[in-house]
């Protein structure tokens, strides 16, 4: 399907009609439309490398790089993107294609952020720094409950996931969680990984290697209950494979 572009007739119909039709019909409605021979998030990708390289970080790179992230490239992709690029093309010019490229991306995380926040009744809470280095990407913390039991509403932005983990104790001792908004994954060591969905329920006991987070493409939230016992510690362990977390499909 042909791309419509009417931004050179626009700006410049008037004053220079043959460049607003060269803009608008032959680079998007024909270049830019030929996905059989190129997709749309490729084209995107060449594009900003080349603005990149160029050194041209102005309104028109500003608008392929919304253009990227409509055509599906993740914030993760366009931060490599550009890290590879710099090599290339220089470390100044891949400085202000990052300061771009962070707001354009920065918003639509704000906005995920919050969407997933309103899903539920229980608060985000604060960045888990305290147990950053057993995850891999950022993880939030509420505590809802220090007395009795233990109960924390842990939020995984898209792609973190915790740790493989195992819950020790003398007697009793383990973890429930009550998943509460998005979507996410728990797996046990030789198991199948297994969705996790709102109003799903875990029960983990002592002794069982394994380790739960978010899809790739989606906030999760689930609460964590500790289950009292005798001498209760957390064994914390390797991280999740990446090859292997990145075929989970579901």
């Amino acid at each position: 399907m042909a791309i419509k572009q009417t931004a050179g007739r626009d700006v410049l119909g008037e004053f220079a009609p043959k460049f607003a039709q060269l803009n608008d019909d032959v680079l998007f409605g024909e270049v830019w439309s030929r996905e059989e021979k190129l997709s749309l998030r490729d084209r995107s990708l060449v594009t900003v490398t080349a603005l990149m390289a160029q050194g041209l970080t102005d309104s028109s790179f500003q608008y392929h790089l919304m253009s990227a992230k409509q055509n599906g490239i993740t914030k993760s992709e366009i931060a490599e993107i550009l890290t590879h690029a710099a090599f290339y093309a220089g470390w100044s010019k891949a400085w202000a294609a990052f300061r771009m490229a962070k707001e354009v991306w920065t918003e639509e995380e704000t906005d995920a952020k919050s969407a997933h926040a309103n899903a539920m009744v229980f608060p985000i809470g604060q960045p888990n720094d305290g147990f950053a280095q057993y995850f891999i990407g950022q993880s939030y913390l509420a505590p809802l409950s220090t007395q009795q039991v233990g109960i924390f509403n842990v939020t995984f932005e898209p792609g973190c996931r915790n740790n493989w983990h195992i819950h020790h104790a003398d007697k009793g001792g383990g973890q429930i969680l009550v998943c509460v908004a998005g979507q996410g994954w728990y797996q046990e060591w030789g198991q199948e990984p297994q969705p996790l969905h709102p109003g799903d329920v875990v029960n983990i006991p002592v002794g069982v290697k394994h380790w739960h987070g978010a899809a790739s493409d989606n906030w999760f939230s689930h609460l964590a209950i500790e289950v009292p016992g005798e001498n209760g510690s957390n064994e914390w362990l390797e991280a999740v494979d990446d090859e292997a977390y990145g075929k989970l499909k579901g």
